[in-house]
C-alpha cells in the first residue's frame, strides 16, 4: 500500500508540470491540486486504482486543468423552461451584451451629469422610461424584488402594522416569504380573513392607530380555486384613500404589456395595476419583463423619494451593469409589443408550428444510425414560464423525445451534461427529452452537433 501510495506526485510536481498554464492565484491553484490527489489516495487505499507515477501525474494535471477552468458557462436549456432560476432566468441576447460592453468600456457617467458637470443620480438612467412605460409618477430599481418589497415595508410600515390578507401569505423559493419580510422590515402583520375567503370588511375591521399599509400581493406562483372570495384592488384602494393609508401591491413577476395579444397565457400588466391608484408597485425586471435581475418600484415620486433616503437603500442598490442592462431591455419595448432583442418574451411567444420546424431540421441533419441508435422523434409537449410566472398555465411547445436503445437514460443525460456544450433536458417516464421552447434560435445547429457526438 505505501509503494502505491508513493507514485503519488506532490503538489509541487504537479505545479511544474502545469508550467504557469493556468491563470489561478496559487493558493487557490493548491486547493484545487491537493483535492485532486486526495480523490487518488483514496482511490488507491481502496484497491480501486494502481497505475504506476507517470500516469497518476497525467491524470490529476488533466483534471486540475479541467477545474481550473470557469465554471459559469454557457448552456443549451432543453427543459422549456424560459425562465429557469437555476440557468439565470431571463436570457440576454448577445448583441444586447455587446451594445452594452461597448458603452460600460472604462469609465461611464453612472452618478455624474454631463450637462453641468454636477453629482448625479444613478437611478436617473431608468427612472423616467419606466415610469413612463409603467404610467407611474417615478421608479426605482434594487438588486431583487425581495429586496424591493423589503425596503418598500422597512420604508412605509417601519414600527407599524401592515394588514395583509391571509389568502396572501406567499412563500416563493425556499427563503421569500411574506410574514417573514414584514417581520425582518420592523413592520407587524395583521392578517385578516381566510385562505380561500378575504371581505372588505375583514380590512375595515383591522384598521388601528397603528395601521401603515395595506399590502396587496399577487399570488404568482399558485391558485385557490373553488369556494373562493378575494377583495378588488379597487375597492381596496378606495379605502386606503378613505382613511390615508397607503396601498402596496407586491406584482411579482412584471409584465410591461398584454401577454394575451402575443398568444401567451394572461398576466396582470404592471401599468392596469398602477392605473388603479395603488401608491407603490413592486415586481421582479428577470422574469416577464426580460432583463437583468433586479427588483423595480413604481408609483409615488414621495414615496419613493423615501425610499431613496432609507439607509437600507445603500445596501440594495444595483451597479452600472444591472442598470446598463435594464436600460438595453427597456428599449426593446414599444407601445404594444417588442423587439427580437427580448429574447426571453419572443421566445416565451414562438409558436409551436416554429419549434417543429427547428426540431426537424435537427433531426434532418443527424445520420440515420444516430437517430434510430438514440430513438429520436419529434413529439408536442407543454411548459410553463418559470420562475413562478403564469403559473399553471401551460404553453404549446414542441419536443426531441429520445428512447436510446444501447444507453440508460440516465447515462444519456449525463453524457449531454457533459458534452463541450452541456446540454441540459429532462426525463419522464423513461424517456429523455430536449424542449425546443427555449433553445435559442442560434443554438439549434449546436444542438444537433451536440447530438451527433453522444
Amino acid at each position: 500500500m505505501s509503494n502505491r501510495l508513493s507514485h503519488l506526485p506532490s503538489v509541487n510536481q504537479v505545479i511544474l508540470e502545469l508550467n504557469n498554464t493556468i491563470p489561478l492565484h496559487d493558493r487557490y491553484l493548491k486547493v484545487i491540486i491537493n483535492k485532486h490527489i486526495g480523490f487518488f489516495r483514496q482511490r488507491i487505499k481502496t484497491g480501486e486504482f494502481d497505475f504506476n507515477r507517470d500516469v497518476l501525474l497525467e491524470k490529476i494535471v488533466k483534471r486540475v486543468s479541467l477545474e481550473s477552468l470557469p465554471s459559469l458557462v454557457n448552456i443549451i436549456n432543453g427543459t422549456g423552461i424560459v425562465l429557469h432560476t437555476g440557468f439565470g432566468r431571463a436570457p440576454f441576447e448577445g448583441k444586447r451584451l455587446r451594445s452594452l460592453a461597448r458603452r460600460l468600456d472604462g469609465y461611464v457617467n453612472l452618478e455624474f451629469n454631463l450637462s453641468d458637470g454636477k453629482r448625479g443620480d444613478r437611478l436617473n438612467h431608468i427612472d423616467q422610461h419606466m415610469a413612463a412605460i409603467c404610467g407611474s409618477e417615478s421608479s426605482m430599481m434594487v438588486n431583487n424584488n425581495a429586496a424591493a418589497v423589503l425596503l418598500s415595508l422597512n420604508t412605509l410600515s417601519r414600527g407599524g402594522e401592515v394588514i395583509c390578507s391571509r389568502g396572501q401569505m406567499v412563500a416563493i423559493g425556499g427563503s421569500f416569504r411574506i410574514p417573514d419580510i414584514i417581520e425582518k422590515s420592523n413592520a407587524v402583520l395583521t392578517d385578516v380573513g381566510t385562505t380561500n375567503r378575504t371581505n372588505i370588511s375583514d380590512y375595515k375591521k383591522a384598521i388601528t392607530k397603528k395601521t401603515k399599509l395595506l399590502l396587496w400581493v399577487h399570488t404568482s406562483n399558485y391558485v385557490v380555486q373553488g369556494f373562493t372570495k378575494n377583495v378588488s384592488l379597487d375597492d381596496l384602494v378606495s379605502l386606503g384613500r378613505a382613511k390615508r393609508i397607503p396601498v402596496m401591491v407586491d406584482l411579482g413577476s412584471g409584465a410591461l404589456l398584454s401577454l394575451i395579444e402575443h398568444g401567451l397565457p394572461e398576466e396582470l400588466p404592471v401599468r392596469n395595476i398602477v392605473e388603479q391608484g395603488v401608491d407603490i408597485t413592486t415586481f421582479s425586471g428577470d422574469k416577464l419583463l426580460g432583463g437583468p435581475q433586479c427588483g423595480i418600484i413604481v408609483g409615488s415620486k414621495n414615496l419613493i423619494e423615501k425610499m431613496k433616503m432609507n439607509t437600507l437603500y445603500r445596501t440594495m442598490r444595483c451597479d452600472k451593469i444591472k442598470i446598463g442592462l435594464m436600460d438595453e431591455t427597456l428599449h426593446t419595448y414599444g407601445e404594444t409589443g417588442f423587439s427580437k432583442m427580448n429574447l426571453t418574451l419572443n421566445m416565451l411567444a414562438t409558436p409551436r408550428k416554429v419549434l417543429e420546424k427547428r426540431a426537424n431540421r435537427v433531426i434532418s441533419a443527424l445520420p440515420k444510425s444516430k437517430i434510430k441508435k438514440l430513438g429520436i422523434s419529434v413529439v408536442d409537449s407543454s411548459v410553463e414560464a418559470g420562475s413562478g410566472s403564469l403559473p399553471v398555465k401551460s404553453i404549446e411547445s414542441a419536443a426531441l423525445r429520445f428512447k436510446p436503445v444501447y444507453m440508460k437514460v440516465s447515462n444519456l443525460a449525463s453524457a449531454f451534461r457533459h458534452g463541450a456544450l452541456p446540454l441540459v433536458g429532462y426525463t419522464f417516464k423513461n424517456r429523455f427529452y430536449i424542449d425546443l421552447k427555449a433553445v435559442l434560435p442560434h443554438q439549434v445547429d449546436r444542438l444537433t452537433d451536440a447530438i451527433d457526438q453522444v
